[in-house]
């Protein structure tokens, strides 16, 4: 751990939070040239970005991935039937 992780603490949530900011590009251009610095040096906060990365990137592509049309009637077909039997 750095002596900049060690500055604030130790602290988890800093930290992740300062990473959040970073990919979000929420950081003045000195702030991120800080982080980007940081994450050179500090194996702890880079594999955290690494794992952030990760999920960014699984969270993006199943997004963007589309349910089948037959889903989508199924669905409505379904709540057809329920709104049947419940007498609306």
């Amino acid at each position: 751990m750095s002596e900049d992780c060690q500055k604030i603490g130790d602290c988890e949530d800093a930290r992740i939070q300062r990473l959040y900011e970073y990919l979000d590009g929420a950081l003045t251009h000195q702030d991120l040239e800080e982080v980007k610095s940081h994450l050179g040096e500090c194996t702890d906060c880079s594999h955290e970005y690494d794992l952030e990365c990760i999920i960014r990137s699984v969270v993006k592509r199943s997004c963007s991935e589309k349910a089948p049309s037959t889903l989508k009637v199924s669905i409505m077909a379904r709540i057809s039937e329920i709104r049947v039997e419940a007498g609306h």
